[in-house]
Formats: structure tokens, C-alpha cells, sequence
């Protein structure tokens, strides 16, 4: 198919100082849980973004001294020159495409604590550090500025031998050293603190130093949050913010403008919409002659044509949703827009960093396994032979399975108890803020409607009868789980006891219309994103609603996502009770007793319901029948996704490939994926 002509203009090549892109796909810099600790993996995703059509890809952080260093978390490593081969390979790689290769050098300040390098760090004044950890900065000296002033230069200097084409100032985040020292936070007294010029000052000067050592072949960008989303007490789009661009404006050869903090940057769908920074970095371009490109988890490319044409952007940068669909470039060119497979805005990659593993994505469940296991986001290897596979359940796994079989050329039935497809996503999506997770549904439906060997058939609950009749050869059991009512989970190893005529609900009932009277207890052993919501949801009933956790906070594991502050803040706006660092320990009638998890002293709160967020128990009924009958026509029976372990959507999906990789395919009897070996060193 033709690109539509509407689209060209997002494949226009780019001037970028004395670079030159070939279109409008800007990879931005993101991090991705690899780094200097699994580098072929790193390496590995990068290529396929450039072999998916992005015009500039960029590293994530690169640490450019021992000095400021983020172990655990392995971010990118510039040390001393012995980084450069491996920093090498993905310029190498990028470059095999034709796309340019972008590097952020980065110096954290009190935004690291040294953990592996034991280094004092140093930052724009003697302070706690930005992490709940007890360590401190030192206030950097004249000889210190000096020392940092070299860093860069040095660092810039090995980016240009390794053969990058955009070296960055990192500026953002309120994350760096520079964004320290811009802060109205400063409280320097000499020429680096005071008024807004002598705040720059810094950022200005390593820029010219950047630019005389690499500037005559190497593009210098600057990475800049133009509102820290503070008010009067930081940088605000509508001043200070904008001033910086003013004071700097052509000197830099690209702005790359974002909001900060990180949290906020990449917020989740759940709290924003597409193009939701648009407001904020729309004046750069009115100050500045350079390119600019912005981000706001963008998959429309009408929505991309528009920045363009409006003189808003020059180039559409994007992080979560070139990991979603590292193929999005090709996809338009090639007139396959249908294809794109959307970001959700889940946050489920950004909890890679947080986890120190490489990450994951919800949509695309090759992303970190392009290496590990050689998966190929748009490619899959054909079958060895013709066989028929059922798959009964059209939840996230059932449907990712359906569709890579198929892909590979397999028959395949896919059976639905329910008249809808999605399973536990088309209820979740339905849920305040989650009406972009429906994508995971919309995409998986739409491939499967373009595919012959793929049969769907709704309101098919089998029993094991019925799946023998069916005479397939491999039975995939993808039925999911359900919420359940014991309360069984992570602090409670037996069943909460409850006595008669008291009501207790799960999440599943809620989801399916079953609105509590009376005040309502929402308990949360869970800690993701379900307890939250809910409470969200019967609030937004007028209930009396009050959560109840065992641990500190409101849906703890989104700490990972970026999202618990936005959480708890939202519930204790909307009049949601909280009650931390308690268990549940019995529920009656008309109210609950509760235990300090530390003391278990009891106290009791009256309620009418309560709503039990604790574990979801496999459906997997239907496997343990078939599995005593195996043998003459099925050749196997494999449970997939929630049926075989309950847990995320991101899982779910991830295993109903895998599934679909491996069938007919040789067994390993030992690791199942290639792995990162660290070699001695020899001194």
C-alpha cells in the first residue's frame, strides 16, 4: 500500500545543526532497565526501532562519571574510554538504517547517591539528596564547576569517537545537575545563583564548550522541562521557563522541551491524555529559530501532520509509543496506519527502570526480547507443520495467541464463553481512566479480522466434551481468573473470617454493576492499580467509602509506574478515608474489625460492605479435565495468562505469544533465552 499523501510531510528530512534527519521520528531519550548491565539487549532494541523507520534514536541517561552513578538502576555508562565500543555498537546499528544516533550524557547531582562508586556526590548546594536514602551532596566549589565543566567536554569528545551524531545537555526532570542549577531553588550566592542569568550560567557555558569540541560534525541538543508544574515556585511555561528559551534560544542546535517531573512527563493515561504537554512547549518555536521537538505519548498521525503544520513542532518525539510499536514510522509510510499498535499508557516499561530488569510493554510482548530470545516485533518464524489449535478464552492472552498462531500460518478457533472479546480488559477499560487499555483489544480484534485461519465463535462456553468433539490438534487454555471473595493474599495465609449476613464483593461483581449500600470498605492486599480505582469508582457514587491496606500507602506497586502520588491525592480530593498499616482481620454485618499490623491492636470502622482486593483464583477447571484425557486426537493442552498464573495484562499478553513462538518447536532443557555474561577482567 501507498503512504497517504497527507502523511508526507512527517517524512521530510530535518536539518539538526550540521546533521540531517530523514523524516519527523524522533526517538527521545528513555530509559529502559538494560543499559551498561545487558548491552546486546540494549543494543538489539534500538536496532529494531531504526529497522522500524524512527529518523533519530536516542540512548537513554548516559552517566559520564563515576561521580554521579545510579546503582542499582543500570542505566547507559561513559565513564572513561573503555565505554566507547559498547556505546559504539549502537551507533553502528542505528546508523545501518540510515537513522541518526542520539546520546545523553547525564550528571545527576543530588539525583544519585553512589551506591556502587561510594563517591560523595556533589550538587549546586549542600543538601539531602533528591532519594530516601541518607546521603548528602557537598556544595560544588570553583574547582569543582571546573572538574564538571571537563566531564562534559570529555564525554562529548568519546560521543563523537563513538560516532553520534546528537549529543545532548540534559536540562530536565529536575533530575540533573543542570536543572539543579537552574532551579529557583539555587540558593548559591556567587554567579551561579541569584537571578535567572547567573542560573544559566552553567548550562551556557558547557554548552559553548560543547559546541568548540564536537560542533563542527555533531548536532548539540538541550533536553529542557520548560514548567516544573510548581506555580511561582519553578519554572513556569508563561515565565521563567520561557525565559531560559529566550536566553539561549539559538545557541543549542535542536530543543527538546517536556514538562517535569519525570512523573509528569510520562504520565499515564489514566491522568492524561494524548498531547497533553502541547500547551505547555507550544512558544518555543515563537522564541527560537532551531528545531524543536516535544512529546505527549503520541499514536495519531493526524494528530502528528497538525503539530507540524501548525509550526508547533519540527519533529515528533516519542518514547513509550516507539516501544509499543517500534514499527510506527514504517506503518505510515507503508499505508498501514491500521497496524499501528497503540501505546496504552500503562507505565508498565517505566517500571523496568524502577525494577532494575529490562523492560516490558503491555502492547508489544518482544520488547526486551529482541536479543534475549531473538523475537521480532512485526516477524514471526513460520510453522513446521500444518496443524489446528483451540484456543478457548478471547481475554488479552487468548486473543496475542490467536494472532501470532495465525501469523505463523496455523488454523486457528478461537472460543468465547461471552458475547464480546477482550475478557478481563473490555471490564477493566471500563473503569474511571482506563478507556485507553481498551487498544490492547481493539488492536489484537482488528489483525485477527484480516486473517482466513482464524475462526471466532462467541457464546461458546466448552466443556471437555466439547472441546474433544472439535478434534484440534493443541488446546490452549486461556479462561482467565476471577477476584476472589476469601481474602487469602500476601498478609493474610488463610481465609479472613466473615460472619453471617455480612457482605463482602470483589472487584468482578463491582466491575459488572453491583453497586454496595452504606459505607463501603475497599481492602487492598493487591497494591496495583485495582483497590485505587475502585474506591475511585463507588465514590463517584456518592458512597461513604474508606480503603483499607495492610501497607503505608494507596496502591503501593504504581510507585513503579509513576502514578501513587496522583492516586492518593485523587482519593483524598474525592473525600476517600484512608486507612494505612492496617490488616483486616474480621468482617461482620454492620462494621470491620481492624489490627495494626505493628501492634495488633484492634480498632473497628461501621461499614455495610466490603470489597475484597486481595488475589484472583485461576479458571482452570476446564485444563484439569482435558489433561486426564490427553492422548488419542490432542496432541496437547496448555494453560496460558491469567488461567495459568494470575497477574498483568502485560503478562497475560506476553504469555499467549510465547505460547504461540514456541508451539512445534524444539524443547530447551535449559535456559530458555541467550544471557548477558560478564567477562573477567584480566587485571
Amino acid at each position: 500500500m501507498a503512504r497517504d499523501p497527507r502523511y508526507d510531510i512527517l517524512f521530510e528530512p530535518v536539518q539538526i545543526g550540521p546533521v540531517t534527519t530523514k523524516n519527523r521520528f524522533y526517538q527521545v531519550p528513555h530509559c529502559n532497565g538494560m543499559g551498561h548491565q545487558y548491552p546486546s539487549s540494549w543494543v538489539e532494541m534500538r536496532r529494531i526501532k531504526a529497522e522500524g523507520g524512527w529518523g533519530v534514536i536516542n540512548t537513554e541517561e548516559v552517566e559520564i562519571s563515576h561521580t554521579s552513578e545510579l546503582s542499582p538502576t543500570p542505566e547507559g555508562r561513559l565513564w572513561d574510554d573503555r565505554d566507547i565500543p559498547l556505546l559504539a555498537r549502537m551507533a553502528d546499528a542505528v546508523h545501518n538504517y540510515g537513522a541518526l544516533a542520539g546520546i545523553e550524557p547525564a550528571h545527576l547531582g543530588g539525583g544519585a547517591s553512589n551506591n556502587y562508586s561510594r563517591e560523595i556526590p556533589m550538587g549546586v548546594s549542600a543538601r539531602p539528596i533528591d532519594l530516601l536514602e541518607p546521603v548528602q551532596t557537598r556544595a560544588m566549589d570553583k574547582a569543582d564547576i571546573k572538574a564538571f565543566r571537563k566531564m562534559h567536554v570529555d564525554a562529548a569528545r568519546r560521543c563523537k569517537q563513538a560516532g553520534y551524531d546528537i549529543v545532548y545537555l540534559y536540562c530536565g526532570h529536575d533530575m540533573t545537575t543542570f536543572a539543579h542549577f537552574l532551579s529557583r531553588r539555587n540558593d548559591r550566592t556567587d554567579e551561579y545563583g541569584g537571578s535567572l542569568e547567573n542560573r544559566v550560567r552553567l548550562i551556557r557555558e558547557v554548552l559553548q564548550d560543547t559546541k568548540e569540541v564536537i560542533g563542527d560534525t555533531c548536532a548539540v541538543a538541550i533536553r529542557f522541562g520548560v514548567d516544573e508544574l510548581k506555580g511561582p515556585a519553578g519554572l513556569t511555561s508563561g515565565g521563567e521557563g520561557r525565559d531560559v528559551v529566550e536566553l539561549l534560544a539559538d545557541l543549542p542546535d535542536l530543543w527538546d522541551v517536556n514538562i517535569s517531573d519525570w512523573s509528569k512527563d510520562s504520565a499515564t493515561s489514566r491522568f492524561e491524555l494524548e498531547g497533553f504537554q502541547d500547551s505547555y512547549v507550544k512558544f518555543v518555536k515563537q522564541v527560537t529559530q532551531k528545531p524543536v521537538v516535544g512529546v505527549g505519548r503520541y499514536t495519531s498521525p493526524d494528530a502528528m501532520v497538525s503539530l507540524i503544520k501548525s509550526g508547533q513542532l519540527d519533529l515528533i518525539g516519542a518514547a513509550r509509543p516507539s516501544i509499543a510499536d517500534p514499527f510506527l514510522p514504517n506503518k505510515i509510510d507503508e499505508g498501514r496506519v491500521e497496524d499501528i499498535r497503540e501505546c496504552i499508557g500503562c507505565n508498565i516499561c517505566v517500571t523496568g527502570d524502577f525494577l532494575a530488569t529490562p523492560m516490558r510493554c503491555t502492547q508489544n510482548p518482544t520488547m526486551g526480547e529482541e536479543w534475549r530470545r531473538g523475537w521480532h516485533p512485526e516477524r514471526i518464524a513460520p510453522k513446521k507443520r500444518d496443524e489446528s489449535v483451540l484456543v478457548i478464552g478471547a481475554g488479552p492472552s487468548g486473543l496475542e495467541a490467536s494472532r501470532a498462531l495465525a501469523q505463523r500460518g496455523l488454523s486457528v478457533t478461537l472460543a468465547e464463553a461471552t458475547t464480546k472479546l477482550g475478557g478481563r480488559v473490555a471490564n477493566e477499560s471500563q473503569l474511571p481512566g482506563l478507556s485507553q487499555w481498551k487498544r490492547v483489544t481493539d488492536y489484537r480484534e482488528y489483525q485477527i479480522s484480516q486473517m482466513a485461519n482464524v475462526q471466532v465463535f462467541f457464546d461458546s462456553k466448552l466443556t471437555a466434551e466439547d472441546v474433544m468433539e472439535v478434534g484440534a490438534d493443541h488446546v490452549v487454555i486461556a479462561t482467565g481468573s476471577t477476584w476472589a471473595r476469601h481474602g487469602i493474599g500476601r498478609h493474610n495465609h488463610l481465609p479472613i473470617p466473615a460472619t453471617t449476613g455480612s457482605t463482602v464483593l470483589t472487584p468482578d461483581e463491582i466491575m459488572a454493576g453491583t453497586i454496595p449500600e452504606g459505607p463501603v470498605i475497599v481492602f487492598d492486599d493487591d497494591h496495583y492499580y485495582m483497590g485505587g480505582i475502585l474506591a475511585e469508582k463507588l465514590r463517584g457514587y456518592g458512597l461513604d467509602v474508606t480503603y483499607v491496606t495492610p501497607v503505608a500507602d494507596v496502591s503501593h506497586w504504581t510507585h513503579n509506574t509513576m502514578e501513587q502520588v496522583r492516586i492518593q491525592t485523587r482519593l483524598m480530593q474525592l473525600g476517600v478515608k484512608i486507612v494505612p498499616l492496617h490488616n483486616l482481620a474480621k468482617i461482620h454485618s454492620d462494621h470491620v474489625d481492624l489490627t495494626c499490623i505493628y501492634t495488633e491492636q484492634v480498632k473497628t470502622l461501621p461499614c455495610s460492605a466490603v470489597v475484597m482486593v486481595t488475589m484472583r483464583d485461576a479458571k482452570d477447571d476446564l485444563y484439569h479435565s482435558l489433561t486426564r484425557r490427553l492422548g488419542g486426537p490432542l496432541a496437547s493442552v496448555t494453560r496460558i495468562g491469567d488461567c495459568y498464573s494470575p497477574g498483568t495484562i502485560a503478562a497475560a499478553i506476553y504469555s499467549g505469544h510465547r505460547y504461540a513462538r514456541e508451539l512445534g518447536e524444539p524443547i530447551c532443557d535449559g535456559v530458555p533465552f541467550r544471557r548477558e555474561l560478564p567477562a573477567l577482567a584480566t587485571d
